[in-house]
């Protein structure tokens, strides 16, 4: 009787773990900048020190607690050297000011197709100590994570060229320099004559400033941006009421389970798609790692789009890095990833955050784009390759530093579970088709690494080469846990 139990329990718990944990959004709207995040110099922050400028005090006395977006366009700050009364379109930014409270940055221009040939600096202040930073550099290359060409995602109008976000944690003032590639060197040089000319920098280039708001555990949109109700569509309708059931549990973490009881869940979630054979054979799962929800890291269901996007199954994980910075500590991570979650949708125009699941420093382990972490959620992470895979995110940047122990183990244990649920094994070879990159023409079937950097699906230096170098590693640990 107590194995009858215990197997009832296990089936029920797999079939709620493989529908979305959160209430599915309203209808989306296009995102013309609202007055209200345009301007900032009509409502500035507060000087630093006074009692608004602790996060408790300043959610009190702001109305905009929920989160917000303060977008501002960037202005020449050069002149042209051969036309000194026109503007220079080799250098644009803002002078140093004094803004809303925000803890994230990046700069957005109208061309997704276009690139920011060029370097991107941000110097901040801390809301608590007045203190200015010194310059940082923000990452310009990020075109790479994106949704594929062709896809209803991509051809949206919203969708925007971006560079990666940098957290820069509770900060009140803000000066920001975009240089094109050449312009600047060619200033300071004598012989700029001779020097190629500067690319021109993309138009529209914008400066967004991401406020993440407090976690009240059940955010469902603020006033600024609440959506008006419409009729749901098919999608939506289908997965509505098991959905909002699910989340009705109030789940702010889905519990770890051992192996054993990861393959009771294996066999459960899909009965009807396996075959005899495949019910007979041993499963190679590994335990299910514990996974904070998007509920638990306070998730603003109200800024994604409606409905869930799926895929056939997951063949491949790509591990990417966020480029956002390691100055953050593992406390600030739910504040961190709604940053990401808000800069990917208001900003560059994305239905939800792009990741599948993001890992921070510690090890834990955060769901990502909405759908159901067991099932096959559509992402936007790396171009020419989100179909038939999931992305892994560590947040941080791991070009010069070396990934923690903590995090290396947690990609291993993630995807010894996940790919165990659709029969991959980590340290194996698969094919996926690109849908085209700048790597692999669109069409070509691609041999990956089950378990893959971003860099093999496109030119880019995603995950870092710390990180990379360590994905091996990763693969041999989860093929453990996975009982190989």
């Amino acid at each position: 009787m107590r194995g009858f139990l215990a197997s009832s329990i296990g089936v029920t718990c797999a079939a709620a773990l493989a529908l979305p944990l959160t209430p599915p959004a309203l209808a989306a709207t296009a995102r013309p900048v609202p007055a209200s995040e345009a301007a900032t110099t009509a409502r500035p922050g507060p000087h630093a020190g006074t009692p608004a400028t602790t996060p408790a005090g300043r959610r009190v006395a702001e109305p905009y607690a929920a989160g917000s977006t303060q977008s501002l366009p960037l202005e020449p700050l050069t002149r042209n050297r051969a036309t000194p009364s026109a503007p220079s379109s080799a250098e644009q930014g803002l002078p140093r000011r004094a803004v809303r409270h925000f803890s994230l940055v990046g700069v957005v221009w109208d061309d997704p197709t276009a690139e920011l040939h060029g370097r991107v600096q941000v110097r901040t202040r801390d809301a608590g100590t007045g203190t200015w930073s010194g310059w940082q550099d923000v990452e310009t290359h990020n075109a790479d994570h994106a949704a594929d060409p062709d896809t209803t995602e991509r051809a949206s109008d919203r969708v925007r060229g971006a560079t990666a976000p940098l957290w820069v944690g509770d900060s009140d003032g803000v000066e920001v320099r975009v240089r094109s590639g050449a312009g600047h060197s060619a200033e300071q040089t004598p012989d700029a004559r001779d020097l190629p000319a500067a690319p021109p920098l993309p138009s529209g280039l914008r400066l967004e400033l991401v406020d993440p708001g407090e976690d009240d555990g059940a955010s469902s949109g603020d006033e600024e941006e609440s959506r008006a109700a419409g009729a749901p569509n098919a999608e939506t309708s289908t997965l509505t009421e098991a959905s909002t059931a699910n989340a009705g549990l109030g789940a702010t973490e889905i519990a770890a389970l051992s192996r054993a009881r990861a393959e009771q869940e294996y066999l459960a979630l899909d009965p009807g798609g396996l075959t005899e054979q495949q019910r007979q054979a041993k499963p190679y799962v590994g335990p299910r790692p514990g996974i904070v929800t998007r509920r638990g890291w306070g998730a603003n269901e109200g800024l994604r789009e409606s409905g869930f996007r799926y895929t056939k199954k997951v063949k491949a994980a790509f591990v990417h890095h966020t480029a956002s910075g390691n100055n953050y500590r593992c406390s600030q991570v739910p504040s961190l990833i709604r940053s990401i979650y808000r800069y990917h949708v208001k900003s560059m125009g994305w239905r939800d955050i792009g990741y599948n699941f993001l890992i921070d420093k510690c090890g834990k382990i955060y769901e990502g784009r909405a759908g159901g972490v067991a099932k096959p959620v559509l992402g936007a992470h790396t171009l020419g390759f989100n179909s038939n895979s999931m992305g892994i995110a560590v947040l941080g940047s791991y070009g010069a530093t070396k990934p923690s122990n903590s995090a290396v183990k947690a990609i291993a244990r993630l995807t010894a579970w996940k790919l165990g649920l659709y029969r991959v094994n980590p340290k194996g070879k698969t094919y996926l088709t690109s849908a085209g990159s700048n790597l692999h023409r669109k069409g070509k079937k691609v041999r990956l690494n089950v378990i893959s950097g971003h860099r093999d699906g496109f030119k880019t230096e995603c995950p870092g080469r710390k990180l990379y170098g360590k994905l091996g590693s990763a693969r041999s640990k989860a093929a453990r846990y996975q009982g190989r």
